[in-house]
């Protein structure tokens, strides 16, 4: 358990979990599948005003025993202007004051988001997120908004697995300190029938899915798995008590095919 809540180091001296739960489609009465979690032990809740799944956590973080301090709160705001009054209304959602970390959900369809990015930087400032981010971002596209603004985000949260990823990407990152969040790191299933994939979870004696997130964890990326059922709410943090050989990670890093199971990478 002391490995599951372990954190990682963000740029800016702050601290976030190595793993989340992702809450997009969380379709099975999503207070209580929350409110489990994090009686398992999450720490780290990932969601979006469009999820619609923000009331529903917090009414499951009204009801547990644990701190403020000791929570992790990712939310994301979109539109093409510096749109406080979606930050707001999150929050308000949320009940609560400010949460950990606040991105932007994807780039406008013009331009970089300049003017979403500077509204994400007051919003800092404001102490209504502690730490910012974007979400879906191009390498090009971050340097861009880093070079208008000069300040860089402390993490792209993007789709990342095995079969969908970018080693450019990765190394962008790792030199500018962005920590890269991986969504949907279990392909939403589409790919956990593999037989690399399951051959390899067998030599472990893992399922694929473990597998999948023990991958991540081993690159330096922080997965957010969604679960529906106690079982693999259970099943997806069983991760810390083995370590992937070099051999397996690189059988797993070529099964690289820029896969995405929404239909495009739009970082890669």
């Amino acid at each position: 358990m002391v490995a599951f809540q372990s954190t990682i180091a963000l740029r800016t001296g702050n601290t976030m979990p190595v793993l989340g739960l992702g809450t997009w489609q969380l379709t099975r009465d999503t207070a209580d599948t929350v409110r489990y979690a994090l009686e398992l032990g999450y720490r780290m809740i990932d969601t979006s005003g469009d999820y619609g799944t923000q009331p529903a956590i917090a009414e499951a973080i009204g009801r547990c025993a644990i701190s403020r301090q000791a929570l992790f709160v990712v939310t994301k705001g979109r539109g093409n202007r510096r749109c406080l009054p979606s930050h707001q209304k999150n929050l308000a959602e949320l009940e609560l004051e400010y949460v950990d970390l606040m991105l932007i959900h994807r780039p406008p369809e013009t331009g970089v988001g300049k003017e979403l990015w500077e509204g994400l930087i007051q919003a800092k400032r404001d102490s209504l997120t502690k730490d910012i981010g974007v979400s879906n971002y191009a390498v090009e596209q971050i340097r861009a908004l880093a070079g208008r603004t000069s300040e860089l985000p402390v993490v792209n949260q993007i789709e990342w697995t095995p079969f969908g990823y970018s080693r450019h990407m990765l190394d962008f990152c790792q030199e500018n300190h962005i920590i890269v969040q991986a969504y949907s790191p279990l392909t939403r299933a589409e790919r956990l029938q593999d037989k690399t994939l399951c051959d390899l979870a067998n030599i472990y004696g893992k399922t694929p899915a473990q597998l999948l997130i023990r991958w991540n964890l081993q690159l330096g990326t922080v997965p957010l798995p969604k679960a529906n059922r106690k079982e693999h709410l259970k099943e997806n943090p069983d991760v810390f008590g083995f370590r992937i050989g070099h051999d397996e990670m690189a059988e797993l890093n070529a099964l690289n095919e820029h896969y995405s199971s929404l239909g495009s990478l739009p970082y890669a």
